[in-house]
Order: C-alpha cells, then sequence, then structure tokens
C-alpha cells in the first residue's frame, strides 16, 4: 500500500510543482489571482516606505519581492522551499538590478531562518493555503515581526467540506485549494499568533479570471507543447472536469480569493 503523503512530502511536492516551468507556462509571471495589481493594493495596505525592512515568504520566482523593492523602495528578503525558485529569483534580482535591495533564501515557511523582530512587514501571497502547519507559520510570522509590523496575506479561501471531489486531493492541495480555509479562519489563526486583523477584502472574481486565464493557457499548451505537458504529468482528460468544478465552487461561494492585513500587537517586545 502506498503511504499518504506526510508533510515533509507535501512541502517538497509544492515546492517541486512551483519551480517548474510548466506551472510558470499556466500561470504567467503571477502565481495567484490578481497579479502584481492586487500585491500593489496589498503593499499599499501595508504602508510600505524605502526604509521599511519586509519578509516575503514563500517568494517563488521573486515577482512580489522584486516589484516592493523596485516600486516601493524597500529591503526586502525572499524565502522560499525550492532551491530552483531562490537561484531563479535571484538572478532575476540582478538582471533587474535590484540585488542590493532584494535577496533570496532557501527556507521553510514554519521555521524561518531569521531572528526575531527585525521585519517592518511580512507579505504572503497564495501559499498559506499549502503549509500543512499554518498555526506554526503564523507564529512565525508575528515572530520576525517587529511590535507594531504588519502582515499582509493574499490567499485562495475555501469551504473545504464543500468542495467538490475534483478539487479534494493531492492535486487540488498543491493547487492551493484543497487545504484552503475561510477567511475567518485565517483571522482566527492569526489572532492565535497574537496578530490582530486590521482589514480584510474578497477578491473572487479574480480567482475567476485566473481559471479562464488557466484554462486559454492549457488550450494552447495542448498543440504547442502536449508533450511537456505530459512529462510534467498534467492530465489533459481530467483538466477541463477540474476547471470547471472550480469556476462552479467560485460561483456557489464554496471557493475565492482574499485579501488581510494584520498587525503585531505594537505593545509586545
Amino acid at each position: 500500500m502506498t503511504r499518504p503523503p506526510d508533510d515533509q512530502d507535501l512541502k517538497a511536492c509544492c515546492a517541486a510543482a512551483y519551480s517548474s516551468d510548466v506551472v510558470a507556462l499556466l500561470l504567467g509571471a503571477s502565481y495567484h489571482p490578481g497579479g502584481t495589481a492586487l500585491t500593489r493594493r496589498l503593499a499599499d495596505g501595508l504602508a510600505l516606505t524605502p526604509e521599511a525592512r519586509v519578509l516575503d515568504v514563500a517568494s517563488g520566482r521573486g515577482t512580489t519581492a522584486l516589484l516592493l523593492a523596485d516600486a516601493y523602495g524597500c529591503d526586502v528578503d525572499g524565502v522560499d522551499y525550492a532551491p530552483a525558485n531562490t537561484a531563479l529569483a535571484q538572478g532575476a534580482a540582478q538582471a533587474a538590478g535590484l540585488a542590493d535591495r532584494a535577496r533570496f533564501t532557501t527556507g521553510d515557511a514554519e521555521h524561518l531562518p531569521y531572528p526575531d523582530g527585525v521585519f517592518d512587514a511580512v507579505v504572503c501571497e497564495c501559499a498559506l493555503c499549502t503549509f500543512p502547519d499554518k498555526a506554526r507559520a503564523a507564529a512565525e510570522f508575528a515572530r520576525v515581526l517587529k511590535p507594531g509590523g504588519r502582515l499582509g496575506i493574499t490567499d485562495v479561501t475555501a469551504e473545504t467540506a464543500r468542495l467538490p471531489p475534483e478539487l479534494a486531493g493531492l492535486g487540488a492541495r498543491i493547487a492551493c485549494i484543497a487545504d484552503a480555509r475561510p477567511l475567518p479562519q485565517y483571522a482566527q489563526i492569526l489572532a492565535a499568533a497574537g496578530l490582530r486583523t486590521l482589514r480584510t477584502e474578497r477578491h473572487d472574481a479574480a480567482m475567476l479570471r485566473m481559471i479562464d486565464q488557466i484554462e486559454a493557457r492549457l488550450n494552447l499548451l495542448r498543440i504547442t507543447a502536449a508533450a511537456r505537458l505530459a512529462e510534467a504529468g498534467v492530465d489533459l482528460t481530467a483538466a477541463p472536469a477540474v476547471l470547471e468544478a472550480a469556476r462552479a465552487a467560485v460561483v456557489d461561494g464554496v471557493l475565492g480569493y482574499a485579501l488581510l492585513i494584520a498587525e503585531r500587537d505594537p505593545g509586545v517586545a
């Protein structure tokens, strides 16, 4: 019997998926609904200044971190579980002339490789939903923030008990769906870590746009790069049903996307 994946298996599986070229082809430069426009809205909510030191958790290929370093002038650290992503992000920083303000490290969100209280802000886009121990990750966000520092999250929301079977397996977990939580539950997880939610917003329409984008790119790649998709394990037969199930779940309010800004208690050293 094949054993079920443990936490390390899940982290490694997600990291491998999100460092693959096929995922880059399907998702484009920004790996989350809302793209860089939503990242800018998140950054505005964090009131970032050029003096701010920011941590991007699950920084992937560096899109969010490099935007913050370039557009807001911040000093940004990115940490990602996949060494391939870390190398690609560091190369992108050098190519963009931002290596003096953006650096990338391989590491685990549940065991962040930084001292206590060194960041003015932490961002985490479309990744908390994939972490096996969300409470531990939230505690790490709080630990590395300065008192009064802010956390900005954009993430998938889901009523997991109501998800259809097409969106409940390992593939759906890697796709940020199967272990996502309702927005109030994210706020509860953060509160337990000492992070007070200041603002929440729903951006479910961005999820629908991303599903449409993936479907269009998948149809194109089906013609131009079917062998690469098959090699990467993309099931072209099952994909239409999965995308349709995701679209229906968003319309039904079972699946969505949200922005959340929280603050570490200013009075806690």
